[in-house]
Order: structure tokens, then sequence, then C-alpha cells
């Protein structure tokens, strides 16, 4: 196990904390999906990157990781909290799909991004639809003493719990403003538990309960799988995007420390010891959004000309929980930097070398300032940092560069080992040349200036910079060209 001390920021303390599984080997931890309705943006994607870095740096650590990542594919609305139609019941009604097909749809495009980012796929991948039994027997547990009915439904009465928005800081009903008022509710805070299909009205995805026909909150799924899979509670860890901490997640918690029948706020009842989030990443337009309107997913990135894993380094040079700028001049440094860490790889021309076991004392002090970094609240600037001084180190020996390689492309996930420069000059969607075409071309190029032909030469930059390429003379990466973007 890595020496350096572990400890993470706890959302619900607003502190860094010393961290070990509760039961000294397993890590628990519990990421909120998305609801598949849509692409996931660059902002979603964010929390993803965010959580992968925490699951390899419990694994640098040495610990074992059971990692549950829940689709939702019923109960979120149109507002964070009770008001407007489901999100998936609108998306099938615009698209003039079946529900089940467009869930299944995003879901694959959903995992798709994961690969791409280099993410590794949780223990289990949860499904809202798979479990309503289960949020009806939740449900029926807490209703008595916690809940009530409305015409729309079964509510959760907030005031029934200690402590309620703890983890958001905000118990007021300013705080609050978020939500929308529903008639009928008791609290402004009260949120639902089961939504009743409104009379004449049949839902695509909706079930019979106690308290009618319908379907379960969005809140309620959360609470359901996360104890089923990774209790009994508290487990370890709980994770999501910032804007979780204020609504959901502690209409989560209120659900737990009801189930458990506690009276207590502390971590012991809130269902998990430790909740961690992820800040936004923003545009210069504000918070990247769907509901805003436009929006940049990974598939146009890609399609763009980006490698993906530009994304990822973007991600990583800022700490989780700091707000990231996402601009095209970002992204694009990114790859740039991308670049050069594999190009520095290549030239050290270690990936068929075996690793020495254990690693010398050398490389362990490299891998010791990785670890240190990741081990205080996945400090992955200064981890990015230790690559790079790990990398300049002109005193290691082929298999030291190995190991060493093998454990920051654990930790960090940017597959410097198995990235090549081809990999990363990806064409974009929009280019009519090939690829092949533009090294002929190239090659003629090249040719005619060995000729000393530069008329020639002249002539074949021109008509590739005509078809969209630019010819990168002296360029100090030594990358040849690019496609030229609109």
């Amino acid at each position: 196990m890595a020496s350096a001390p572990l400890s993470f920021f706890n959302s619900l303390s607003r502190a860094i904390e010393p961290f070990s599984p509760a039961d000294g080997h397993t890590a628990r931890v519990y990421s909120c999906g998305p609801t598949v309705y849509n692409f996931a943006h660059l902002g979603n994607l964010r929390a993803y990157v965010f959580t992968d870095t925490l699951r390899r740096t419990l694994a640098l650590k040495g610990y074992a990781v059971r990692h549950v990542i829940n689709i939702t594919d019923v109960g979120h609305l149109t507002s964070d909290a009770d008001a407007g139609a489901d999100k998936m019941e609108l998306a099938a009604a615009g698209l003039g799909k079946d529900i089940w097909e467009v869930a299944a749809f995003y879901t694959h495009a959903f995992k798709r991004n994961l690969a791409n980012l280099n993410i590794l796929e949780p223990t289990l991948w949860s499904v809202a639809t798979d479990h309503v039994p289960d949020m009806i027997a939740f449900a029926e547990r807490i209703a008595a003493d916690h809940c009530y009915e409305i015409d729309s439904g079964l509510y959760f009465d907030v005031s029934t719990v200690p402590d309620y928005g703890r983890l958001a800081r905000t118990v007021s009903d300013e705080g609050e403003s978020r939500i929308d008022p529903v008639t009928g509710k008791r609290n402004p805070q009260d949120f639902a538990i089961w939504r009743r299909s409104p009379p004449g009205e049949q839902r695509q995805m909706e079930w019979d309960s106690p308290w009618g026909r319908g379907a379960p909150g969005w809140h309620l799924e959360c609470s359901v799988m996360s104890l089923k899979y990774l209790g009994p509670a508290p487990f370890d860890i709980h994770t999501g995007g910032i804007d979780h901490r204020e609504i959901h997640h502690p209409n989560e918690i209120a659900q737990n420390q009801a189930y458990c029948g506690c009276t207590d706020s502390t971590p012991a009842f809130t269902g998990a010891r430790f909740w961690m989030h992820n800040n936004f990443l923003v545009d210069r337009g504000g918070k990247m959004s769907k509901s805003a309107g436009g929006f940049t997913t990974l598939f146009s990135l890609i399609d763009a000309g980006v490698h993906p894993l530009a994304y990822r380094l973007l991600c990583l040079s800022a700490h989780y929980r700091s707000e990231l700028e996402f601009s095209p001049e970002a992204v694009g440094a990114a790859l740039t930097r991308l670049k050069r860490l594999v190009m520095t790889v290549e030239r050290l021309a270690v990936a068929s070398v075996a690793p020495s076991d254990p690693p010398s004392p050398a490389v362990a002090r490299h891998i010791d300032r990785l670890d240190t970094a990741l081990g205080e609240d996945l400090n992955t600037p200064v981890a990015l940092t230790a690559l790079d001084e790990f990398l300049a180190d002109k005193r290691l020996s082929p298999d030291d560069r190995r190991a060493g390689l093998d454990a920051f492309d654990a930790a960090l996930g940017l597959n410097l080992l198995r990235l090549t420069r081809p990999d990363l000059r990806l064409r974009p969607v929009t280019a009519s040349i090939s690829e092949d075409d533009i090294d002929t071309r190239l090659e003629a190029r090249r040719q005619a200036r060995a000729s000393k032909d530069f008329a020639a030469a002249d002539a074949g930059r021109d008509a590739l910079v005509a078809d969209g390429v630019e010819v990168m003379d002296g360029d100090p990466l030594g990358w040849e060209w690019r496609i030229m973007l609109d």
C-alpha cells in the first residue's frame, strides 16, 4: 500500500478529513449517473473524470473498490425538484420514439463517452426501472412517519428529519429558490416520493403502487440502489456534481435518515460517510447546461478532430473542486500538451520494456510525489507536474521509466504507453480529404524540397491549404499538418 496519507474534502463537514474504507479494505463508492434523455455534455462528463480519478487513487493506495453508477431512466423532472414533465417522457414524445428505445440509445452513448475518456467501468451499473419494486417497498417503510399524500402523489415532509439541508447549508425558503411551488405541499422543500399519473393521462413508464398508478420521484432511486448494493449504511463515498449538493443529495439524506429511523444528521446516518462533489465546467456564457440550449458533447469534440483524452487532460489540469473554463483555446492547449507528452514517451521507447518490480528508489521518489499529490484531496494539477518532472528525469533507466509510466498511467488514465501520434491526429468529420491522400501529397512535397524545386513545394502546400490542410513547417512538435477547422 502507498505510504502517503489519504484525505478528501467532505461536503458534509466542509472540511478535509482523513479517509480509509470503513472495513479497512474495500471502498464502497456510489456515483450519481446520467438521466438518459439526451447526450451527456462535457460538464456532465467532468463528474466522471473526477470519480474515475478518485477510483484510481483508491487503487493506488492499495484499496479494492466497489463502485456503483446508476442510470436514471425514469422520474427526473425538468426541474431539479418537483415541477414539470419527466425528462424521459418529454424526450420520447419530442422524438416520436418509444421511451425504452430512447433510454437504451442514450445509455449506450454515455458508455461510449466513458470508454473514449478511458474511464473505468463501474463494478455495477444500476438501472432505475429495474428497481421500481424496491423503491415502492422503501417508500412503504417511511410513508407513515415521514410522508403525506396530495393530489399529485406522495410527498416527503422534510420537517420530520433533523437538520434537513445541512449538506447544502441552505435551510431557509430563500435557499430553496430553485424549487417551484406545488399545490398542497406542507413545506417548500418537501419533495415527491411517488408521482401519481394525472387523471386521463397515461405515461409510457408507470406502475401500480399504494399511492396510485404512476412513477417514483427522482431522489428515491439513489437511496434505494446505494443502500441495496453498498449497504449496510453508511457506505464510504457518494459522488456527484456540485449542483446535486443543493437539492438532490439533501433529499437522499433525508430519505436515508427516515429509512434507518435515525434522529441524528451525522455522517453515520446520512447514507455515506463522505459526500464529494466536483465543480462546474463553465464556458464564457456561464455553466454548461442542456436546459440553457446549446451544449458541447464529447462526440462533437471528436468530430472536430480533438482526441477525447485531451478533454480528460483538461479536466485533470484543474482541481475537481474548482470551476473549469471550457473554450476552444483551452481544449486546444490541452491537446498540444497531450501531444508533447505522447512524443516524449515515444522518444523514451519503453513500451516494450518490462518494468522493474519493485521499482528502484530512483523511480519510487517520482511515484511517491504522485501518491502524495493525489492523496491530498485528488490534487491532479500537482500530479501532472510530478508527471512532467518524471519524464524530464534523464537519470532513470529504461525499466525505471516503464515502471513509472505504468504508475502514472494507472493513476491519471492518460494511456501514455499506448497512445501514438496517429491516434492524436483525428480527422474532423467535415474534412473531405483522406489522411492517405495527405501523406502522399506531403511526401511529394518533401521530395520537391529535397530537389530544391521550391516552386513545386510551394504549389503543393497551397493545394493542401485549399483543401483545408495546414502544413505546419517549423512546428516545434514536428506534427507536419493539421486539418483547419471552419
